[in-house]
């Protein structure tokens, strides 16, 4: 199954932009992929601090013929960007709940989902962010990226076509069953 790439230059929030695509469009599946976000989400209506040169991306899909609880998709999603993170690196990688990553105890990926309704169609969005080369300051979570993790030059590009890749093979796989 194959996704549908929408790129931008810059968005207020990849989330926001597939909710528009999905709006505007027929499209019922897509990956939105920006080089910066002005006004990223996190989860419970938190700032998501995205800094140039990172990975933002949102898919989104379909949901109607499908009877997985939000809790199963948030487990699928989160062993997904696990399973590319570990491509990158052997050190271990924990899920944190509801929908962190983290290498040494530090934030190294935020995965935001949403569900829409449109046209008795139901939707999920879901937003990833990945610190690839720069990671924020919180207060009181300490957080990461994959160059200080790895130690070596991380291709944001190549990043994104192997998160697009398991994507499509997860999305063909759910959608067959």
């Amino acid at each position: 199954m194959k996704l549908k790439k929408f790129k931008f230059k810059k968005v207020k929030s990849t989330n926001n932009t597939a909710i528009r695509i999905i709006k505007e469009s027929n499209y019922n599946l897509g990956m939105v992929i920006a080089e910066t976000q002005t006004n990223g989400r996190g989860q419970y209506g938190r700032k998501w601090i995205s800094s140039k040169g990172n990975l933002f991306v949102s898919f989104f899909n379909e949901l109607n013929k499908k009877n997985l609880s939000i809790n199963t998709i948030t487990k699928i999603n989160c062993l997904l960007v696990k399973k590319l993170l570990s491509t990158l690196t052997r050190k271990k990688i924990i899920f944190k709940k509801p929908n962190d990553l983290l290498i040494d105890r530090k934030k190294i990926c935020g995965i935001l989902q949403e569900v829409i309704y449109l046209n008795k169609k139901k939707f999920l969005i879901t937003g990833i962010g990945i610190n690839i080369i720069k990671n924020p300051y919180i207060k009181n979570y300490p957080s990461t990226n994959l160059q200080e993790v790895t130690k070596k030059s991380i291709s944001k590009i190549n990043v994104e076509n192997k998160l697009k890749q398991l994507f499509e093979k997860s999305l063909s796989k759910l959608y067959k069953n």
